[in-house]
């Protein structure tokens, strides 16, 4: 298999990614009210992740864009709670299961470090279990309820984990 590259988002990337995060959340049940496909900021996610304190990286395979992952503060936190939620990481089928959810996942645990977070929420389902597998060894840890004001209540697992 030809070899991935993680990078920052680029305005030409946005199509892409909103497509990937339709079509997967699609894929994966979550097209209904309270999920993350609904959000206004899929249509133009490099704007919306401009670097500093809200960052998106892409995973692309022969310059095509075929996942993604990001953070961001906390909707209904403030800078001192420093603590951000990881959004939007989907992947296309053909990137899942070879280890590539994990490497980013861990970058951009440390891009979170470097913003100066000190924690990191999640919201994804109970019935996704490959990513709940991935969260759990990557040290999060089930929480009882929602944080935060994400919008998402869709979502029906919760997560976190110190940074």
């Amino acid at each position: 298999m030809p070899s991935c590259v993680l990078r920052p988002i680029r305005p030409e990337d946005d199509a892409a990614v909103a497509a990937i995060i339709r079509d997967v959340m699609t894929e994966h049940g979550c097209c209904g009210s309270g999920f993350a496909i609904h959000d206004a900021e899929v249509q133009a996610m490099h704007r919306h992740y401009p670097g500093g304190e809200a960052r998106y990286y892409v995973v692309t395979q022969q310059g095509e864009v075929l996942g993604g992952g990001g953070f961001a503060r906390l909707a209904g936190t403030t800078a001192n709670d420093a603590t951000c939620e990881l959004r939007k990481m989907y992947f296309r089928s053909a990137l899942r299961g070879r280890g590539l959810g994990r490497e980013l996942l861990l970058l951009l645990l440390d891009e979170m470090r470097a913003a100066g977070y000190r924690r990191c929420y999640l919201e994804t389902t109970s019935w996704m279990h490959a990513a709940q597998r991935l969260y759990r060894a990557a040290g999060f840890t089930e929480l009882a309820a929602a944080e935060g004001a994400t919008g998402h209540h869709g979502c029906d697992r919760f997560f976190a984990r110190g940074l």
